[in-house]
């Protein structure tokens, strides 16, 4: 027994936080990937006003550090057994801070705030946008860059941090005066956490969090000067980048007790790519949490997108970069949780057996629109809405009707990207909280036509910070290596038609589609009047 004991103390392992955005959790990884430990710590958003998002620093700290303690005392570890630490977060998620006391000037503002909305339409209504667009045109014209060619479609979204940082600057007197003293500290909640771990010693962040910004150029792999300038953001407020897998400095002693090496940032999405081991072009991650989020790995060179595909750096580990085209629907989670807040159903669990109780919407149309219409749309004005609606309705119909959207959504990003990458499809995997939706994925798998993998966990990011944390650490060696530790909890097939004759699933919902496709056009630009910042 005591030999055992011993063997166990000596064993190591990997340790991985996810910040998302209602929860962070920490799991402690074992060789063969197996979830030794974990814990999880709620977060609470804040809504100061109308469209307004924000998370306070100190509550992310302190959620930080116990979700980790908590973690390695479930594991029945010690903190001198972790080889490493990896971080996923939340991207586009911001903060200014002071670099010489490390106290933030105002919360993080959220990825899901609007306050810049109003902002970012009349930029990209602006006679200055079009003359870009203008000049950039030619210039791919002459010389067939494809940097050029995203430049002359670029519009701006308010889920990057560029205007929303350019409201801070505006709003907060102590961001200004600190940027003249050259004492402001810019950062994602990555950044934010290195900096606190390392007790000020370290403003850094990596390629990943990095390119998922909107400020950092993908083409050039650096923070773009020219946005800078014509946005009016100092550069000398951004972190330094660095390879998703660095040795990002050590964790202060008297935070967890011992020093343990910082190996890995990353982006949530990215993460959630790389624990789904994405690592060929034409592999296919869809995350459905609080929004969902479908990549494409698209090789060594960014996508140029025309309808709002975003071109990021998946990672940079040594010298090799892996792209990635994304494209995202906001109000996955979000839509679901607010039905159950409404009353529809008590436990998400229900929801699927909810849905196949009746065999159709009777007519009903969900738009999850509570944070806008991102790609192929792109309208942050749209507005959240339920079309006909009749005497007829039961919660069963309006709960089938908002998983009906999921998928829709689903598939309107998988026909953006088909259409615009023409990268065959190899493999597609889903991950996130609302993938134990058994309606939700079936249904995704009919529209698409193609096979969905569900793995046995269905949090992919911290699984993913930690494979690259070990790989820089040297705790696992090599990709193949980590391809061999995937398990999968259920794979979804596309059906046939149920008998002879029949229509199959995707031909049934042709006219619902239709019918969910005018639902959206009637709920575009429809909160203007009542977003006015």
């Amino acid at each position: 027994m005591g030999s055992r004991r011993n063997g166990f103390m000596n064993e190591r392992f990997m340790l991985s936080v996810d910040v998302g955005t209602t929860s962070i959790r920490c799991h402690v990884y074992d060789k063969q990937a197996n979830i030794r430990g974990s814990c999880t710590s709620r977060l609470v958003p804040i809504y100061p006003e109308l469209g307004h998002v924000e998370m306070d620093p100190e509550a992310l700290w302190q959620g930080f550090t116990t979700v980790v303690k908590g973690a390695v005392q479930d594991a029945g570890a010690q903190m001198r057994q972790m080889e490493a630490l990896g971080i996923s977060t939340q991207r586009a998620t911001f903060t200014t801070w002071d670099r010489k006391t490390g106290t933030p000037f105002h919360n993080f503002i959220s990825w899901q705030d609007q306050r810049a909305a109003d902002l970012v339409k009349s930029w990209n209504t602006s006679c200055t946008i079009k003359i870009i667009h203008g000049v950039m045109k030619m210039v791919y014209f002459l010389t067939r860059q494809k940097r050029s060619l995203a430049a002359s479609v670029i519009v701006f979204s308010p889920q990057h941090v560029t205007f929303r940082l350019v409201w801070a600057l505006a709003h907060y007197k102590q961001v200004r005066q600190a940027i003249k003293e050259d004492t402001c500290c810019f950062g994602t909640i990555d950044t934010w956490l290195l900096f606190k771990l390392t007790k000020g010693s370290v403003h850094a962040t990596d390629y990943s969090n990095a390119s998922s910004t909107g400020i950092f150029d993908s083409y050039q792999m650096c923070w773009s000067g020219f946005l800078c300038s014509l946005v009016s953001l100092p550069l000398s407020i951004f972190p330094e980048v660095e390879n998703t897998g660095h040795n990002f400095g050590s964790t202060d002693p008297s935070i967890f007790g011992v020093s343990i090496p910082i190996m890995s940032l990353m982006a949530d999405q990215q993460a959630a790519m790389f624990g789904e081991c994405c690592f060929d072009v034409g592999d296919v991650k869809i995350t459905m949490g609080t929004g969902t989020f479908m990549d494409i790995n698209t090789g060594s060179k960014p996508h140029t997108s025309v309808t709002g595909l975003y071109p990021l750096v998946g990672w940079r580990m040594g010298s090799d970069v892996v792209y990635l085209a994304e494209g995202n629907a906001a109000d996955t989670g979000t839509a679901i949780k607010w039905a159950q807040e409404l009353g529809l159903f008590s436990d998400v669990r229900e929801t699927s057996v909810m849905a196949h109780s009746v065999s159709d919407s009777d007519g009903v149309c969900f738009v999850p629109s509570f944070s806008g219409l991102q790609a192929p749309l792109n309208d942050p004005k749209a507005c959240a809405s339920l079309m006909g609606l009749k005497p007829s309705t039961t919660k069963s119909h309006l709960v089938r009707a908002i998983l009906e959207s999921v998928a829709f959504r689903n598939k309107q990003l998988y026909e953006t990207m088909l259409r615009e990458t023409r990268i065959p499809i190899t493999k597609i995997r889903v991950d996130g909280g609302v993938s134990s939706n058994d309606f939700i994925m079936q249904l995704t798998a009919d529209l698409f036509g193609r096979k969905l993998v569900r793995p046995q966990h269905h949090e992919r990011s911290c699984l993913g910070a930690a494979f690259v944390a070990g790989l820089e650490a040297g705790f696992w060696s090599t990709q193949e290596e980590l391809k061999k530790l995937q398990s999968s909890d259920r794979v979804f097939l596309p059906r046939g038609p149920a008998k002879e004759g029949a229509l199959s699933p995707d031909q049934e919902y042709f006219s619902v589609l239709q019918s969910w496709e005018r639902a959206l056009r009637r709920s575009m630009n429809c909160c203007a009047p009542q977003r006015t910042y």
